[in-house]
């Protein structure tokens, strides 16, 4: 069964066009091929990347946030308390009002004591600022880095300048060493990104960032089997382009440098919308779906590569909508700039607001009835 299903997948009329075929890319008179027994060697790359990473972030990581005042804020942890634990483990970490009012009678805790032990519990599983900014400084150096390295590789290739260049030949397009470790170290990096990706933090576009992984290391992996390499070249440089500002605006948004933050966001915007929003769809899906059926008639590994860019087109829109929110808060009088895919960490006053909320009615310019002082419901929050 096993047999049959390679046999069919790896059928040349899939992927390749007319009579051409995996003869075709067979290495002969000193010419190299891509071939798809090297991506084994993503494996280990992933694997090294991992253990990189964990010695990355208990170094340099470590210096890069003490040299930038990243300073972490200290949380207060909730009480021990067997029943309130028990419920937040298994049924659920935000009780409604009912089942407040059951809890309070169970343990003897107030409204306001449950609201206040939750928002700690709550906390306490939150990534602290500095493992945010720990993993965002390992992607801002990876993708900084990758991004020089693939410019290098393709600022002589003539198609980074005339995009229907990147057919000329298929498939029998020779492989130079610095495709095949541009190939093997990104496939390799992001391979890394899905087997850390439990362990990183995780942020409301979880879904949509595996569904990310797994379609970049699904259409790497493809192109590099099906000699598709001069278009996976283009595709990871425009990707790599805006990645490494979007990490150290974060960096420094991390180490409360607001105003950097703020001019580094403004250019990983425009870097993004130009690179993904207007060349990935424009320049380069434009030429991996017009320009080849004029030369092969389609086949299964056209519409295969290109539904894979189409989902990343997806994810580019879906990601943008998330940039354009946040660039609303550079306007006048907004100085504060906040991921919106972040959670954000709950303070005690929201509780005591949450919890005086339908027992006291609003009083304008007085105190309450209580004594206390009118909450001031205009203070900023704090960022991610």
């Amino acid at each position: 069964m096993l047999s049959r299903l390679s046999e069919w997948f790896w059928n040349e009329r899939l992927w390749f066009p007319g009579d051409l075929g995996w003869a075709d890319l067979e290495d002969r008179d000193g010419l190299t091929y891509a071939k798809t027994s090297d991506l084994w060697v993503t494996l280990p790359i992933a694997l090294a990347f991992l253990i990189i990473r964990q010695i990355f972030e208990r170094t340099l990581a470590i210096q890069m946030a003490a040299a930038l005042g990243v300073k972490e804020k200290i949380r207060v942890r909730a009480t021990h308390n067997p029943t309130l634990e028990s419920y937040f483990r298994i049924t659920s970490k935000n009780p409604k009002q009912s089942e407040i009012e059951s809890l309070g009678k169970k343990t003897g805790y107030s409204e306001r004591q449950i609201l206040r032990w939750f928002r700690r519990r709550r906390n306490q599983e939150r990534p602290n600022k500095l493992k945010k900014f720990k993993e965002a400084s390992w992607r801002f150096t990876f993708y900084l880095l990758a991004f020089i390295a693939g410019l290098a590789a393709l600022i002589d290739k003539p198609w980074l300048y005339k995009m229907e260049e990147m057919w000329a030949g298929f498939p029998m397009l020779t492989l130079l060493p610095s495709q095949y470790w541009y190939y093997m170290i990104e496939l390799g990096f992001y391979m890394s990104l899905l087997f850390s990706v439990a362990s990183d933090v995780k942020r409301k576009d979880f879904k949509e960032q595996i569904v990310h992984h797994v379609a970049t290391i699904l259409l790497i992996s493809f192109s590099w089997c099906v000699n598709y390499i001069r278009a996976g070249t283009l595709i990871m440089l425009v990707h790599d382009a805006s990645d490494y500002l979007l990490e150290s605006a974060k960096m420094f948004n991390y180490a409360g440098w607001r105003k950097a933050c703020n001019y580094i966001f403004i250019v990983f915007a425009a870097v993004f919308i130009i690179t993904r929003l207007v060349i990935f769809p424009f320049w380069i899906l434009h030429c991996t779906w017009v320009y080849p059926v004029t030369v092969y008639p389609p086949f299964f590994g056209y519409y295969f590569f290109n539904g894979l860019l189409f989902v990343l087109q997806c994810l580019h829109i879906f990601w943008a909508v998330l940039i354009l929110r946040m660039a609303i808060k550079f306007l006048p009088g907004n100085n504060i700039v906040e991921d919106e895919r972040s959670d954000r960490e709950e303070t005690d006053s929201e509780d005591d607001e949450n919890a005086l909320e339908g027992r006291k009615a609003p009083v304008k310019n007085g105190p309450v009835q209580n004594g206390h002082p009118p909450l001031n419901n205009n203070h900023h929050r704090k960022t991610e």
